[in-house]
């Protein structure tokens, strides 16, 4: 008897999982609301393994995210909506669609893909915006960058660098004043994210994506602040025992060693 194959094998898996009767108990009561954050979770796992450049790690964080779409699909056959299969012949379906100019007689797709997203947003809706399809769940600062790419897109953009720039000084402004007029946290939350809306329009125009520069950004701060507290374990302190002066004073040494090494 041939082996059964991998995907179909796991396919099998999940149905047995999610029976009622004879299945686990946790996976039978679970619902596309409950799953969606181990979904996304997974999805981080893998840009984590590709991140470390971990190739092991990543074998395995792409088979926990391959169960997360087989879980979503096993509950969608339950309900009668869609399954496993018609999911994968729906993708590659949309490839082909997409990619004209790999299997059809349309020219180089460079530049083509977007305009192929929004003809096909346009016919799934009778008043189709520019900002469809922009996920809710993403990371805020990604959601963020693919809004304003899609307003540019339809020409709602400053002109350039300058102009962009001085939307940041003029967002930061308008914080200072609420801050300096006591404003409550509704309003304070507000100019934030209006300042962090901008500060994301920078990074776009800069071709710099806004979600990695703050994850490296997290990376410095920790490595940093990890060398103030070797400094002052030598001391034999730790940071509550210590002033601010001497914690910047240590943070300024290890900016210094990480410039010098980079320099070497």
């Amino acid at each position: 008897m041939d082996e059964i194959p991998p995907i179909e094998a796991l396919l099998r898996l999940m149905t047995r999982l999610r029976d009622r009767e004879s299945g686990c108990p946790w996976d039978a009561v679970q619902t596309f609301a409950t799953i969606a954050p181990y979904t996304i979770e997974e999805a981080y796992e893998v840009a984590d393994a590709i991140a470390r450049d971990d190739l092991a790690a990543l074998e395995e964080e792409l088979g926990d995210l391959l169960l997360q779409v087989v879980f979503h699909a096993e509950m969608a056959r339950e309900a009668g909506a869609f399954d496993f299969d018609s999911v994968a012949r729906g993708i590659t379906g949309k490839m082909y669609r997409r990619h004209p100019h790999v299997f059809g007689d349309g020219e180089d797709g460079s530049g083509g893909w977007e305009a192929i997203k929004a003809r096909e947003r346009r016919a799934k809706a009778e008043r189709a915006s520019a900002l469809d399809g922009v996920a809710l769940a993403l990371p805020a600062l990604l959601r963020a960058r693919k809004l304003q790419e899609r307003a540019a897109r339809v020409g709602f953009d400053w002109p350039d660098m300058s102009a962009t720039l001085a939307k940041v000084d003029e967002e930061l402004g308008e914080l200072k004043e609420a801050i300096e007029d006591g404003g409550d946290a509704t309003a304070l939350a507000e100019e934030v994210g209006d300042l962090l809306f901008a500060c994301v329009n920078v990074a776009r125009r800069l071709g710099i994506d806004p979600e990695q520069a703050l994850r490296d950004c997290n990376d410095k701060f920790i490595r940093r602040f990890n060398a103030i507290e070797d400094g002052l374990a030598k001391a034999g302190k730790a940071p509550e025992d210590s002033t601010l002066e001497e914690m910047d004073g240590l943070w300024e040494a290890a900016k210094r060693r990480e410039r010098e090494a980079a320099g070497s």
